[in-house]
């Protein structure tokens, strides 16, 4: 990191995005597999874009496919664009494709967001509501904590759907909500920040040089993805060596 800027949490640099994929792998199998040892399900939330695609195909092949016990996965989804689950656009259609399609995870353990549908904040409370049936809190009342999230991190410090100056930055009081994102599909449904910050085990995946002003402003505190910070669980960052030399 040339330039000084100082992450929070532990950095991971490798050379490209295939030794980035593989690397998350390695850290997501040991973290699955501590995590079963005390719990009878892994509950993990999947990113969508590019990077993270390149993270499931790695996971749906040996030796990774035969190592994880995919019956104990419960899955869940950060962000989702407001489309059908079928368009290419759709989160859920690209983990499918590049995962969950591939490996035997329970159908009814994967819970995707309905956001195709014309009501959003309706689709979005549902989902809130499921995350708090289906996931244990640390405190009654406080938000559900999934052993794992993963996440993008947009040019504009974006994650998730929470884009800078949208009204979801501010909710503290609910675990999904609607978004508007800057660029087309505009509508989403997100994860909100209590969740994001309540998980065991949070992980960035980062690649390609057009993230520096992005990861500066995570260090500095200026952009969305700056407030991924759990107060009891671990952030990581995993990066190709192009963008870490790009802040």
């Amino acid at each position: 990191m040339s330039g000084g800027a100082v992450l929070p949490g532990t950095v991971t640099a490798v050379d490209g995005p295939a030794e980035v994929a593989a690397a998350a792998a390695a850290w997501l199998v040991g973290i699955a597999e501590e995590t079963l040892t005390r719990r009878d399900r892994f509950r993990i939330a999947l990113a969508g874009g590019s990077t993270p695609r390149t993270l499931y195909q790695v996971l749906a092949t040996p030796p990774h496919r035969e190592r994880m016990d995919w019956g104990r996965w419960e899955v869940y989804f950060g962000d989702e664009r407001a489309c059908p689950p079928d368009d290419p656009a759709s989160n859920c259609r690209m983990a499918r494709e590049a995962l969950l399609d591939l490996v035997p995870v329970r159908p009814e353990l994967i819970h995707r967001m309905e956001a195709e549908r014309a009501d959003l904040d309706a689709a979005a409370a549902e989902y809130s509501s499921m995350l708090a049936s289906t996931c244990q809190s640390a405190v009654s009342g406080s938000a559900p904590r999934l052993d794992c999230v993963l996440l993008g991190l947009g040019d504009n410090g974006h994650t998730a759907s929470l884009f800078p100056g949208d009204p979801a930055l501010q909710v503290r009081d609910r675990w999904a909500v609607r978004s508007r994102a800057d660029y087309a599909p505009f509508d989403r449904i997100t994860v909100t920040y209590p969740v994001l910050n309540a998980a065991a085990h949070v992980a960035f995946l980062v690649t390609g040089p057009t993230k520096g002003e992005a990861l500066r402003g995570v260090a500095e505190g200026s952009v969305p993805a700056a407030g991924v910070r759990p107060p009891d669980g671990e952030l990581r960052w995993f990066m190709d060596r192009v963008a870490a030399a790009s802040i």
